[in-house]
């Protein structure tokens, strides 16, 4: 998965402004500790971030 199409299913499932937010703010332990952003930046794959987003917030199975 490209971070793009991570960036746009975030924007998607929860808005513009909140994705960008959640991405920069929320610490999931499923990364270890870390943001969404921090995730990235740390070279971790962009479908695991993805699969740890959908957990966290419960994202129904057919948009993940």
């Amino acid at each position: 998965m490209r971070i793009t199409v991570f960036r746009r299913l975030m924007a998607d499932e929860f808005g513009t402004a909140r994705s960008e937010t959640l991405a920069k703010d929320h610490v999931l332990s499923g990364l270890g500790g870390r943001t969404v952003d921090q995730a990235l930046e740390a070279g971790l794959p962009v479908k695991e971030i993805w699969q740890q987003v959908c957990n966290e917030f419960e994202v129904p199975a057919e948009r993940r």
